[in-house]
């Protein structure tokens, strides 16, 4: 049960970027309920029952080039990748599927009845995809992505959540900074299937003006009118948050979320330690120190960020020898993360592939049937990993330009995050020692650049064997080990 205030009211508050991490203040930014429409003991305003793990709709509000896409993929790929199943629906895309050749601005004018009738239409598709995906595929989570800038579009997605026993939680997207929106446009909206035969000018020209469309019936979120509603809204680009009514673990998570992101440019480093001695044996886990080749690797990664000349770099390291002796040949201050220690092999470490074979077969071909999930004995699976790494994602989304140097395993799941892989996807995702991933993330995704840095080491990733049974033999079991000394 959410406490009260002495007059049963909301508790609303306004916080900036630099007050967020503040445990005081994020404790206190949201959160009280009026009786008449908590969802109190578990019922809904209607008064049905509403479980604490009924799914979640999540609807975006806001201006076009508000970054409202921008949030809502980034937003689906973390929910995702936190283990919450959940699915993008943007509203733009069925439009596009519907009205197959863009002319102009004048298709979203507000007299244009057959404009607006259409967009209805998409909008409604869009919504029964959602039904579909939550009450049927059994998603949890869904992002209703498009402007939903009037309150009669807002009770209308409140009717058919009601109707159908989703929560709702809205993020509206507010900004003024017109130097911000200008570049929101020619980095996303030129890129549009909208604008691929327009010239840039006449481009900007027209979605300025689809801008003014919206913005004579745009009504934000309102402090008094929607203090019914849960909703956060985003003002200038992370400057100013103000958060109302979250109702339970889910919208808390997705309210700290978007409360750490940032859109200022930078580059992420990823790489593994230098080859390790146990990395020459074949064995897995363990704290050995670095091999000659790892050694030198690691004065060819000082070289390499030299050379780079990165700002302000941060450098990050887990507690294992082999990250920090490799971080030490940098000669810069670097900080020490337990939450990037490998995954932990339990009864298997310091084994060979071989080994793990011998002593525990069925072990070895459970871990190959579902590798994501699987948990060594005494030991972590990819899934713990995945939950360890969360707050490594989340300091690294609120950073600038950092270079992490971590594990094969730690590495699969920080790049599944922001290559938005799917778990099936993560476990196997190549990671080679001595290369360095260069992350630099661009308008709804991530680019992605592999440097190797020219000092040999041995292949550590193993492919997934065709055959996973139990019954299995040994030489079919050990097919994709790779070769070691």
């Amino acid at each position: 049960m959410f406490p009260q205030t002495d007059d049963d009211k909301h508790t609303l508050c306004y916080t900036t970027r630099a007050e967020r991490t503040d445990p005081a203040l994020l404790f206190n930014i949201t959160w009280t309920m009026r009786n008449s429409s908590r969802f109190q003991d578990g019922h809904r305003r209607d008064g049905t029952v509403c479980m604490t793990n009924c799914p979640t709709l999540i609807v975006t509000v806001g201006l076009p080039a508000r970054g409202k896409t921008y949030i809502s993929k980034k937003l689906t790929r973390y929910l995702n990748w936190i283990g919450v199943p959940t699915h993008e629906f943007n509203v733009g895309q069925y439009r596009r599927e519907c009205v197959k050749i863009y002319k102009s601005f004048e298709f979203f004018r507000p007299d244009n009845e057959e404009g607006l009738k259409i967009r209805k239409q998409c909008a409604s598709a869009a919504l029964n995809d959602v039904r579909e995906y939550l009450s049927v595929e059994g998603g949890q989570v869904a992002v209703f992505d498009a402007t939903n800038t009037t309150r009669e579009r807002r009770n209308i997605i409140m009717k058919f959540a009601d109707q159908n026993g989703y929560k709702v939680f809205f993020v509206e997207s507010v900004c003024e900074d017109p130097k911000v929106i200008a570049e929101n446009i020619v980095q996303v909206k030129l890129g549009s299937p909208d604008y691929t035969d327009r010239n840039t000018e006449e481009a900007i020209q027209d979605f300025m003006k689809r801008i003014k469309c919206y913005e004579s019936s745009y009504q934000p979120l309102d402090e008094n009118l929607d203090r019914e509603l849960s909703y956060i809204k985003i003002m200038d680009v992370g400057q100013r948050y103000l958060v109302n009514r979250v109702l339970d673990h889910i919208q808390s998570r997705i309210v700290y979320y978007l409360m750490n992101i940032h859109i200022t440019p930078r580059s992420i480093y990823l790489c593994r330690h230098g080859e390790s001695d146990l990395n020459v044996r074949g064995r897995i886990g363990g704290d050995s120190g670095l091999s000659h080749r790892g050694k030198e690797f690691a004065h060819s990664l000082g070289r390499f960020i030299q050379d780079q000349n990165i700002k302000d770099l941060k450098v990050w390291t887990s507690q294992m020898k082999r990250t920090i002796q490799t971080a030490e040949s940098l000669g810069v201050p670097y900080e020490q993360w337990k939450a990037l220690n490998e995954i932990d092999a339990g009864v298997c470490e310091e084994m060979m592939y071989e080994e793990i074979q011998e002593h525990y077969p069925q072990e070895f071909a459970l871990r190959d049937q579902d590798k994501y999930r699987y948990r060594y004995p005494k030991g972590e699976s990819y899934e713990d990993l995945v939950q360890r790494l969360e707050p490594v994602i989340m300091e690294l989304e609120r950073q600038e330009n950092v270079l992490v140097i971590c594990h094969q395993a730690v590495m699969r799941c920080l790049l599944a995050y922001f290559l938005d892989k799917s778990a099936d996807e993560l476990p196997y995702l190549k990671c080679p020692l001595h290369t360095v991933l260069k992350l630099t993330p661009v308008a709804y995704g991530c680019k992605v650049e592999s440097i190797y840095l020219n000092v040999e080491a041995v292949n550590t990733h193993r492919d997934k064997p065709e055959n996973v049974n139990i019954s299995r033999l040994p030489e079919e079991a050990l097919l994709t080990v790779p070769a070691h000394y």
